[in-house]
């Protein structure tokens, strides 16, 4: 049988122990756990949703779900990665930014009419503290595939944190911009647009495009 992504939302008592007794069912049957998520609820009660993978039917698992005493509810529903899909992550400078974003979410949109889930976050940041500390955390959030920074002088503490997360796996594409940014970065674009544009070709399953074969390449 193969290996299937499963998504759950468990609602139950809000009190310390729950969340070992579902991890425990969950390893009982072998699921694999890739992303849990709380979510905000009354004070009562929490809200918790889960992703894992499993290479068995979910039918039994559900039921020693429910059978917990203090599960109230568990429901199936799609995973973030069927709804929200790749995420591209651009930081810098409030113009660049949304230049970047113009061209990025016009070619999300034609890869996603052809069935790609391409979602585009954007973070206008100002100071090399709050950019390194930003960049940093990337690798911490789910399905971030490629950061544009974008900005015109980055450098210093960026350009180390840069070069950290890029060997965490993120791909980063830089600006031209003076600092040690473009030289840290896998590619560099000059063009705002273009970058955008090129950046959801580099994560798109529908698009002919090798980031790897454009490594420290200039645009």
């Amino acid at each position: 049988m193969t290996i299937a992504e499963h998504a759950v939302i468990i609602t139950a008592v809000n009190q310390p122990g729950v969340l070992s007794e579902v991890t425990r069912v969950l390893a009982k049957h072998g699921a694999n756990i890739s992303h849990v998520d709380i979510i905000p609820s009354v004070a009562e009660v929490a809200q918790v949703h889960f992703e894992f993978t499993l290479d068995r039917q979910i039918d039994q698992l559900l039921a020693d779900l429910k059978r917990l005493p203090d599960i109230k509810n568990v429901e199936r529903t799609l995973s973030f990665s069927r709804i929200y899909g790749k995420r591209i992550v651009i930081i810098g400078g409030g113009a660049q930014v949304g230049q970047v974003a113009v061209g990025a979410i016009t070619e999300a949109d034609r890869h996603n009419i052809r069935g790609e889930r391409i979602s585009v976050d954007t973070i206008p940041l100002v100071g090399e503290k709050e950019i390194a500390s930003a960049v940093r955390a990337l690798v911490r959030l789910p399905r971030v595939h490629l950061l544009v920074l974008a900005g015109s002088l980055m450098g210093g503490e960026i350009a180390k944190v840069v070069q950290d997360v890029r060997r965490k796996g993120l791909v980063v594409i830089s600006l031209s911009m003076a600092g040690g940014v473009p030289d840290a970065a896998d590619m560099v674009v000059t063009d705002p647009i273009q970058a955008g544009v090129m950046a959801v070709m580099a994560v798109a399953d529908t698009a002919r495009f090798d980031i790897i074969r454009q490594q420290k390449k200039r645009y």
